[in-house]
């Protein structure tokens, strides 16, 4: 996982910053004027009067300096940002990188990975059926077969075993087959726990259970097959829930222009269910971890912003590969890693709630950009006339800076005034009552 997710790194778009592109063209222009209008106001005086104008020439030079000096477009965006990141708290989301604020807005498909982040993530078993054993028996030795892996489908089968109180034996030369399912040693016996293709791979004849499966994963269950040195044991299903907001939030995300793909390495039926219940028609089933990231550069290819979201392991290099990768609640120290935003709430709504906020955001950041220029190109011309000390030139910039603070924080002036004001008035009060407390203590 970790040299997928560096394989994603190194194929991930670039992002330019929008300040970063201004500025490229804004500071040499400034320079360039910082330098020609003091020698435009020497040889223009001496030509005129034959007395060169030093002072007004100079303070041309140093009140352009002054007056063009970028500071409230570099705190333009840093201080969007910093309020984007404030309210995206308050909604309990991490916006961890500054692409996020930027390019969540363009985002137009969104990758879906379904257990964990569609649904509850807290499979159960639904249905068991035996072909050579008993229930009991399935279940203990697919516990025992599954007690060393992390995957939520395994977990769900041991808690099972363990709430029944079987006892379940232990498991030697434990190996996971990615994205099938597991081999082990239980017993003296070699056993195979996973998809029906892992069975059926292994030479393990599943048609006793064929109709079983077909009925299970066609109502969205999740269907692990078990084999016990090569004879089939028998199949346990598996529910999860769709999370209570799913159906609304997906259905925001279309609304709010972005296309939803469901990616999952379920089966195709299990996966059509799901779908079919959230409406979306982009469906990915099957889907080894390593193809998620595939996945994802696909839909990139003809330029569109593509965002995942996910919260497993065998995510984070799709996450990682996403011009935005969002790790859904309770995700994976790797998933968090590797995306750009990480939801602390466990619903699907926090990703549309993330999106307004990137919208917001980079509004603000465009709008503070404007009002820095704003100030910046009607002072520069006037400071190029020497007209202007460069002191007045510091107190526009010092009310260029504010002005962008004011925007940022999302603050009417006067409501920032009236608190300015409650701050003095609470102020003078205590310092009454300290006053009032002392010349009692004196008398």
């Amino acid at each position: 996982m970790v040299r997928h997710v560096e394989d994603a790194r190194a194929l991930k778009p670039g992002i330019l910053h929008l300040v970063d592109k201004v500025l490229r063209v804004y500071t040499p222009t400034v320079l360039t004027i910082s330098a020609t209008a003091p020698l435009g106001w020497l040889v223009g005086s001496w030509a005129i009067s034959g007395d060169p104008d030093v002072q007004r020439a100079v303070f041309a030079a140093l009140s352009v300096l002054v007056m063009g000096y970028p500071c409230a477009v570099g705190i333009a965006a840093p201080l969007a940002i910093v309020r984007g990141t404030g309210a995206a708290a308050d909604h309990g989301i991490v916006m961890r990188t500054g692409e996020a604020f930027q390019t969540f807005r363009l985002v137009r498909r969104i990758v879906l990975d379904k257990t964990g982040t569609l649904t509850q993530g807290r499979p159960t078993i639904s249905h068991l059926h035996v072909v050579d054993a008993d229930t009991d028996r399935l279940l203990a030795v697919v516990a025992a077969a599954e007690s060393n892996s992390e995957h939520p489908l395994a977990r769900a089968v041991v808690t099972s075993a363990q709430e029944k109180g079987l006892a379940i034996p232990g498991a030697e030369e434990f190996e996971s087959v990615t994205g099938a399912g597991v081999r082990a040693t239980v017993d003296g016996h070699h056993v195979l726990v996973g998809r029906p293709d892992l069975l059926t791979d292994a030479g393990v004849d599943i048609n006793p259970l064929a109709t079983h499966i077909q009925d299970w994963e066609a109502t969205g269950h999740t269907v692990i097959t078990a084999a016990d040195d090569g004879i089939l044991l028998g199949a346990i299903a598996l529910g999860d829930e769709l999370r209570p907001d799913a159906v609304d939030a997906v259905d925001r995300m279309r609304r709010a222009g972005m296309e939803p793909v469901l990616v999952t390495g379920d089966n195709h039926r299990a996966a059509q269910h799901i779908a079919d219940q959230l409406g979306i028609q982009q469906v990915h089933a099957g889907i080894r971890p390593e193809a998620k990231a595939e996945i994802v550069r696909h839909l990139q290819a003809d330029g569109t912003r593509v965002a995942m979201v996910g919260d497993g392991i065998n995510d984070a290099p799709a996450l990682m590969q996403a011009d935005v990768g969002i790790a859904a609640g309770g995700g994976t120290d790797i998933a968090v890693e590797s995306a750009d935003i990480a939801l602390l709430r466990n619903e699907v709504r926090a990703v549309l709630d993330a999106h307004n906020i990137s919208v917001r955001s980079y509004r603000r950041t465009r709008t503070n950009v404007g009002l820095a220029f704003t100030f910046n190109g009607i002072g520069v011309p006037l400071a190029t006339t020497g007209l202007i000390y460069p002191v007045w030139a510091m107190i526009a910039m010092a009310a260029s800076v504010t002005t962008i603070f004011i925007n940022s924080i999302g603050t009417r002036p006067s409501l920032l005034f009236q608190a300015i004001g409650s701050v003095g008035r609470q102020t003078r009060q205590r310092d009454a009552e300290q006053a009032e407390a002392e010349h009692t203590r004196v008398a």
